[in-house]
C-alpha cells in the first residue's frame, strides 16, 4: 500500500504494473479497495498500470464526518491521477463507485479514456430515497456496522452465491463490518444530493463496458440498457446469477468482458 497527503487527507492506495496505459478502480459503499482483488493482476498481466484506492472515509484513507457529495470523491481522484502523473485513464467504479466514475467524467472528460460501470445506475435520487438515505446514516452512527451488514448482505449478494461462495460471502461481510460508521454516513448523506447523470453519458465520446447481474436489488436490466443506449459506443455484458458485486461472485465472467475492453483502449492509444 502507498499513501498520499491530497485535498488535506491521506489516501491510501494500491499502485500496480507500469506503462502509458493506466485503469482506475473505485470501490462501491460500504467497502474498500480490497474489493477490486480478482481484478488486479490479470489487469496488470494485461500491461495496464492499475491504481486502486480506497474513498474518502473508508478502508485506509482519512475519515472525514459530516457529508462526502460525489463531486469531493471525484476531486480527490483527480488529485490522486495528478500526483501519480496520470494523464487520461481507463476509469472503472461499481454501485456508488460507478456514480463517482460518472462524477468524474462530468468534471474532468479530458482525463477519461474509457468507463467501466457496473452494477451502478445513472438516476438522480429520489425524494424517498433522500429521507431513507439520511435515516440510514443516522443508524449507522447510532448502531455501527454490523447490525447494516448483516442486513444488507441479501442485497450485495445473489443468494447462490451466499450458499456457494462462503468465502466471497465472508469478505463481503468483513469489508463491511471494517468501515467506519463516520465515513460512511457522511458518503449516504452525500449521495442523497446525487444529480442525474444521463446529459453526462450522452456527452462520453469514449468507449463504455456497462456490467450487471440478473440478480442485482439495485441495478436493473432497464438501468443498465438505458445507460448503454445513452452512451455511443457501448456494450451491455449481463451475467446471470449473479447480484450486486458481479466481479466478485463471477470474477471470470466479469474479467472476460474487462480485459477484452482494456485491450481495445490500449490499442486505440498506441494507433492516436
Amino acid at each position: 500500500m502507498a499513501t498520499a497527503l491530497l485535498n488535506g487527507i491521506t489516501i491510501g492506495y494500491d499502485d500496480l504494473g507500469e506503462g502509458p496505459n493506466t485503469l482506475l478502480l473505485v470501490h462501491g459503499h460500504p467497502f474498500n479497495r480490497s474489493m477490486w482483488h480478482p481484478q488486479l493482476a490479470i489487469a496488470r498481466d494485461a500491461g495496464w498500470r492499475v491504481v486502486v484506492p480506497d474513498l474518502r472515509g473508508y478502508g485506509e484513507t482519512t475519515v472525514v464526518p459530516g457529508k462526502t457529495t460525489l463531486d469531493v470523491f471525484a476531486a480527490d481522484l483527480a488529485a490522486l491521477l495528478d500526483h501519480l502523473g496520470c494523464d487520461d485513464v481507463a476509469l472503472g467504479g461499481l454501485s456508488m463507485g460507478g456514480q463517482i466514475v460518472m462524477e468524474v467524467a462530468r468534471q474532468f472528460p479530458q482525463r477519461v479514456r474509457g468507463l467501466v460501470l457496473a452494477a451502478t445506475f445513472a438516476h438522480a435520487e429520489t425524494e424517498e430515497g433522500k429521507r431513507d438515505r439520511y435515516v440510514m446514516a443516522d443508524r449507522l452512527i447510532r448502531d455501527g456496522m454490523d447490525p447494516y451488514a448483516l442486513d444488507v448482505l441479501p442485497n450485495m449478494l445473489a443468494a447462490q452465491s451466499i450458499q456457494l461462495l462462503p468465502g466471497v460471502a465472508d469478505h463481503v461481510l468483513s469489508m463491511m463490518r471494517a468501515t467506519n460508521p463516520i465515513g460512511a454516513a457522511a458518503a449516504l448523506r452525500g449521495r442523497a444530493e446525487r444529480p442525474a447523470y444521463d446529459s453526462t453519458l450522452a456527452s462520453i465520446s469514449v468507449p463504455a463496458l456497462v456490467v450487471a447481474g440478473s440478480e442485482d436489488a439495485f441495478t436493473t436490466r432497464r438501468d443498465a440498457e438505458w445507460m448503454r443506449d445513452l452512451i455511443r459506443d457501448s456494450e451491455l455484458v449481463w451475467i446471470d446469477g449473479v447480484g450486486h458485486m458481479p466481479n466478485l461472485e463471477r470474477p471470470d465472467a466479469f474479467n472476460a468482458a474487462l480485459i477484452p475492453f482494456l485491450h481495445r483502449l490500449a490499442r486505440a492509444e498506441t494507433t492516436v
